[in-house]
């Protein structure tokens, strides 16, 4: 338990997939460290925390999502602190810090971290530590490491300014009070300043922690957040590790690297996810603190086996039927486009339109659900029904049982269901798998990847190629964790979002979708590549009854399997609700899939009313090869000579070309294409109020056409870089320049 007078801070978070909720708790778990003691709460929690009273500093940790938005659980909070009616001074006493999440392949980076920030110092709030703002796209570590590494100053330099102003005001009410007092000739009033480094009393707690046993347990609340592993001088031994409050250090004994005859080391040899090179394998390391373990589970058994037939909340999905699947791409193209046609008929409720997109929630793989079984050792147990708990003793702050582990459930429908087993391990896991790990070697490997030295080695071999946690496992065989580390760390099985490709007028009772199926390359950690999670389920799925290209419809009487899904209303990727405003779509690949449903929509639209005013449209599109990528080409010539779709600019990046002149003008890429007609889009969007739409790549192609709009911005303008740039946010804000993009 803290020691009773510590000084306390806040910490606040809003988190849509649990990465900003893990930083807060990491935060309030450290804080004790630190002599401070952390107040955790979510945004959405109004009952636990009070901003309008509250006098301690504030650690915000906020994520943004969607078209920067913010996570479901802030909204609330952040449409309190929007409201028109706070005077500018509602906030003056509030003292905090902000940690945006975001990731720069997306337009709106950190924007509800930036929002947030802006408004409480438009409310009078008083920013006592920089903001930071950690990239998803490079690795959120490489901010938020050094961000929380200097946080622990701020907060004693803003306890210790508040604690001065207190003092300060103290004193004048005192000495105004003794004028107020009559006959009064003598006072001598003696005012000692608050001191955060004061001890209060506190024995110092001193934790030891056997890191030889592979079911070590804990390190203590009060033991350090950072520690210092040194490899050892001797090969195969290992001390055993004290810890201190004081110092806050660890030393542990590891092997040396094995030498062959010739006295070349095996680490030498090769680097990979398993094995290190000098300087790292020699070095000290600094590894995060322990996280503190907070849940048990209990197995019990049950008379009838359940049947894992989908996710919980079926109250907010439709299982539809799968009516028609066509395999778009050709012959030997490098990527396998499909189209899916869902029955949607039966749900009225699903009217979608143009533009919207859908969730479509896939089940973790069989043979990855049954090697996770066997690597527990809990084969014989799937079918017992899993209760989990919270620890009666566990030190970690705000403990809970996560939402998404439902209760009365099979340890089968658990792992299929409800947890992400394919997740990227983050580096606390990492930390908490050394405990669990019992050969001395691999414990070092897992310690060097989880700490500040690893860092590149971490994003090369476990961020980079996204490896999961079960490949992890495999690459440390002598890693055996309990299934309650795995439920503490392993976030909730997300579904898998998809653009609509089609519009109801055109297929009422139907709903479309593309999609190409990801393929993993092979690595250190992944020796035989793989297929994502959804992709390469729904590709088994619909194999049977697939429909290639050559033939018009499925011969095959075999029935399609069905899905679930959910609606996913994206009010904002609309085409424009005055059909005589022009508008261009870019989207390369199957970034196409929503511009059918918008043509498909326009066409309809057209043949109701003949006689009304359309405006021009322009499609951007490319691909790898004409012959084998070219999605819907017949459906988008025929746009072309219905008018429905006034320009239809296409383009193949790995075309060979014929002759000298094909090679120095045939565009390659979207972008290209762009440029070739800079004049007429200028034109579209500056003078005739036009709106832009872009869906697809967010890491390279949105990117570029983002670059090449200003570029044209600043041709057509005769402007430099900068009033080209704020011409485009303009049109942001004008909601003329829509994206719809991934990473």
């Amino acid at each position: 338990m803290p020691c009773e007078g510590k000084p306390r801070f806040v910490v606040l978070y809003g988190s849509q997939k649990g990465q900003a909720q893990s930083i807060a708790e990491w935060i309030a778990e450290e804080a004790e460290q630190h002599g401070l003691v952390a107040d955790l709460s979510c945004l959405n929690q109004n009952e636990k925390f009070n901003l309008e009273k509250e006098r301690a500093p504030v650690v915000f940790i906020v994520s943004t999502t969607g078209e920067g938005e913010p996570p479901e659980n802030a909204l609330r909070f952040v449409r309190g602190i929007r409201k028109k009616t706070l005077s500018p001074d509602h906030y003056k006493h509030l003292c905090y810090a902000l940690l945006a999440l975001g990731d720069t392949n997306y337009a709106d980076f950190c924007n509800c971290g930036k929002k947030i920030d802006s408004r409480l110092q438009e409310l009078g709030a008083r920013q006592f530590y920089p903001t930071g703002y950690a990239d998803d796209g490079t690795g959120l570590e490489v901010v938020v490491d050094p961000w929380i590494e200097g946080l622990w100053n701020g907060i004693r330099e803003a306890l210790s300014k508040m604690a001065s102003d207190r003092t300060a005001h103290l004193k004048e009410t005192v000495e105004d009070s003794i004028l107020d007092i009559p006959n009064l000739s003598i006072l001598d009033v003696h005012l000692n300043p608050l001191s955060i480094s004061d001890q209060q009393n506190c024995e110092p707690v001193i934790a030891s922690v056997n890191m030889d046993s592979k079911h070590a347990s804990p390190v203590s609340s009060s033991a350090s957040a950072v520690s210092d592993l040194s490899p050892a001088s001797s090969a195969g031994s290992t001390r055993l590790a004290s810890q201190s409050v004081g110092t806050g250090s660890v030393s542990i004994s590891v092997p040396k690297a094995q030498t062959k005859d010739d006295g070349v080391s095996h680490a030498a040899l090769a680097a990979s996810l398993t094995s290190s090179l000098p300087p790292l394998s020699e070095s000290s390391l600094n590894v995060p603190a322990l996280p503190p373990p907070y849940l048990d589970v209990i197995f019990q058994e049950v008379d009838t086996e359940e049947q894992s037939i989908g996710p919980l909340n079926k109250e907010s999905l439709y299982q539809v039927p799968i009516s028609k699947a066509v395999q778009l791409s050709r012959g030997d193209s490098v990527k396998t486009a499909l189209l899916v046609e869902l029955d949607i008929s039966a749900y009225p409720v699903m009217d979608y339109q143009p533009g919207d997109s859908f969730n479509v929630f896939c089940p973790n793989r069989e043979a990855e659900v049954d090697s996770v079984l066997h690597r527990l050792g809990l084969q014989d147990k799937e079918n017992h029904h899993v209760h989990v708990t919270l620890k009666k003793d566990t030190n970690k702050k705000g403990a809970q049982v996560p939402s998404h582990i439902p209760q009365n459930v099979s340890l089968l429908f658990l792992l299929t269901w409800c947890l992400e087993i394919r997740s990227v391990p983050k580096k606390a896991f990492l930390r908490a798998l050394v405990e669990y790990t019992a050969d001395c070697a691999q414990r070092r490997r897992l310690q060097e990847l989880c700490s500040k030295q690893g860092a590149a080695d971490y994003n090369l071999h476990v961020r980079e190629p996204s490896l999961s946690v079960l490949e992890l496992l495999a690459a440390f065989p002598s890693c055996s964790p309990p299934l309650s580390l795995l439920i503490e760390h392993l976030p909730r099985l997300q579904p898998r979002p998809y653009s609509a490709a089609s519009s109801c007028l055109r297929h009422p009772g139907k709903l479309h979708f593309v999609f190409n199926v990801v393929e993993f390359p092979a690595c250190s950690g992944r020796p035989a590549g793989g297929r994502g999670l959804c992709t390469g389920w729904l590709f088994d799925l619909i194999k049977p009854g697939l429909v290639f290209p050559v033939k018009a419809e499925p011969t095959s009487s075999l029935a399609l399997p069905k899905v679930h899904v959910s609606l996913r209303p994206n009010c904002s990727f609309r085409p424009p609700s005055d059909p005589s405003v022009p508008f261009i779509m870019v989207g390369p690949g199957t970034g196409v899939a929503p511009f059918i449903g918008f043509l498909q929509q326009r066409e309809e639209e057209r043949r109701k009313n003949p006689e009304a005013s359309f405006g021009e449209t322009w499609l951007f599109y490319g691909c790898r090869h004409r012959d084998g990528d070219y999605l819907f080409r017949e459906e988008l010539e025929s746009f072309v000579i219905s008018g429905t779709l006034s320009h239809l600019k296409v383009c193949f990046s790995r075309d060979e070309r014929k002759d000298e002149e094909a090679v120095t003008s045939a565009p390659r890429y979207v972008q290209h294409n762009l440029l070739l007609h800079c004049q007429q889009v200028t034109d579209l969007l500056l003078r005739q109020n036009g709106c832009f739409y872009v869906c697809g790549d967010a890491k390279n192609m949105a990117k570029d056409v983002n670059e090449t709009l200003i570029e044209m911005i600043q041709t057509e303008l005769q402007s430099d870089k900068l009033e080209a740039m704020k011409r485009l946010a303009t049109l942001r804000e004008e909601k003329r320049y829509l994206q719809d993009i991934w990473a």
